[in-house]
């Protein structure tokens, strides 16, 4: 079954497929190494992570690239106040967003390129459009992309529709963005006082290139002139995604990417993210309050990508039932994490893959996989399946695909824990004084108080286990 995904180019649903016949190529746009990556940018990585998953557990091969923004305004004026070289500096936050990612068990990208890595292939690029008339040089060095030499233009973002200027007296004066304008864009900017150590030689200068070329370079070098697939968040649709495909379409004749996904904004209890607002939040932060990174997971990818999400910390809760609810059934089933493979038979649960192979429903995919996991857990309980049957081992393998879609670890749900309010505890307590007394109707009828609010009691020997009901 094939994947079917909302293009933002065309705004038409349309199948991914590999334009080669066998490996679907595509490029995720990276974080910025200058400071830890927030909750808003691990929403677009996982849900660029289950867009992967999902080929991948359909039995498609996949090429996938993220780049590694180490050099830009932003990198080189930190590590200037900071005093630690560039590399040094960068390096550092590399590695905190690369540990962030395999919490959250993001599959590593198979080719993780950086700016700094890619400088000689950013200035080639640059060549090719200087010598197709598409840029040119100005009196300080620095070399511009003159964008109304591009007849399409604009065509991501409907430029037209939204007005926005495309004079060339403008110039975008540095990589941070200015959605305000869509002026001719820096390729090459010349060194600067500011830049300290921070230049590269060129044939127009000392300098180092612009933001967007290098991620046009980098797709170039390892997914061709034209690949199958490009994505990121849709703050980056402007400037950042027009400008590539203005650069290689322009130097190359031939389209960029053929399909384009992006995943909309993440708020924080109904509000924008930012500094002021001290919502910003990191796994690091979150899991200092005591959640883990599991269910941060889950309330990323339990909303449609193509809508804001809101994350609340009511939302972040009710991931820790849902978490455990999987759990809980995993142990019911006996399941035991297998190796991952390249293709999985959803069996039973195939109404999940369909959901998700449908635009990438995640919501509608994890509900259908809690409704079989509720049907399924009824059936166990009346003996009408046995754990030990076949039927079973067929249940764990389609059980073991839907983990491998969303990308949950069980040997991380399996022993997780959930908070039992005071007043069900106390009611625990006291069915259990009851049965030690042989009071076994009060005993019976707190059971049953118990199980009208949604909470059922497991005897051992000398304790009782008390868990939230499936539903």
């Amino acid at each position: 079954m094939p994947l079917n995904l909302y293009d933002s180019l065309s705004r038409e649903i349309q199948e991914v497929f590999p334009m080669d016949g066998e490996t679907i190529r595509f490029y995720g746009c990276g974080p910025t190494v200058y400071g830890p990556a927030h909750i808003g940018n691990f929403r677009t990585f996982v849900m660029q992570d289950v867009f992967r998953r999902v080929l991948e557990t359909a039995g498609c091969k996949t090429f996938h690239a993220r780049n590694l923004t180490d050099v830009d305004d932003k990198t080189i004026r930190q590590s200037q106040i900071e005093g630690i070289p560039l590399e040094e500096f960068t390096k550092k936050w590399t590695e905190r967003f690369r540990n962030d990612c395999k919490e959250l068990n993001l599959l590593s990208p198979h080719i993780e390129p950086s700016a700094v890595g890619h400088i000689p292939e950013q200035i080639s690029l640059i060549k090719r459009l200087i010598e197709k008339g598409k840029a040119y040089l100005a009196n300080d060095g620095s070399v511009y992309f003159n964008v109304s030499s591009h007849e399409n233009y604009g065509r991501l973002s409907r430029l037209s529709e939204r007005k926005v200027t495309t004079s060339s007296t403008k110039r975008e004066s540095s990589d941070e963005y200015d959605r305000d304008s869509a002026a001719d864009f820096a390729l090459w900017k010349a060194r600067r006082a500011e830049d300290g150590n921070n230049f590269w030689n060129s044939p127009w200068g000392e300098g180092r290139p612009g933001w967007h070329i290098e991620c046009s370079a980098i797709c170039m070098k390892h997914l061709g002139e034209s690949f199958d697939l490009h994505s990121g968040g849709v703050d980056l649709v402007f400037p950042h995604h027009e400008n590539e495909i203005a650069q290689v379409e322009a130097a190359t004749d031939k389209t960029f990417a053929r399909h384009w996904f992006h995943i909309a904004h993440l708020l924080v209890e109904g509000q924008k993210m930012s500094k002021s607002l001290g919502n910003l939040y990191t796994i690091e932060d979150l899991k200092k309050l005591g959640y883990r990174v599991e269910e941060v997971r889950y309330l990323l990818l339990s909303g449609s990508y193509r809508q804001p999400l809101n994350f609340t910390f009511d939302s972040l809760r009710a991931a820790r039932k849902a978490l455990y609810k999987i759990g809980k059934f995993s142990r019911l089933i006996a399941y035991e994490p297998m190796t991952r493979v390249e293709f999985n038979d959803f069996g039973i649960f195939t109404p999940v893959q369909e959901a998700l192979l449908k635009d990438l429903n995640t919501p509608e995919a994890l509900g259908q996989w809690f409704k079989t996991i509720r049907d399924l857990s009824a059936e166990i309980q009346r003996k009408e399946l046995l754990v030990e049957s076949d039927i079973c081992e067929k249940i764990r393998l389609g059980f073991h695909a839907c983990c491998e879609a969303f990308g949950f670890k069980m040997d991380n749900l399996s022993n997780l824990k959930i908070d039992v309010p005071k007043k069900i505890k106390n009611l625990a307590d006291q069915r259990w004084e009851a049965k030690q007394a042989k009071d076994w109707k009060l005993a019976d009828e707190i059971r049953l108080k118990l199980a009208e609010k949604g909470w059922e009691i497991k005897d051992l020997k000398d304790e009782y286990v008390i868990s939230q009901m499936l539903k």
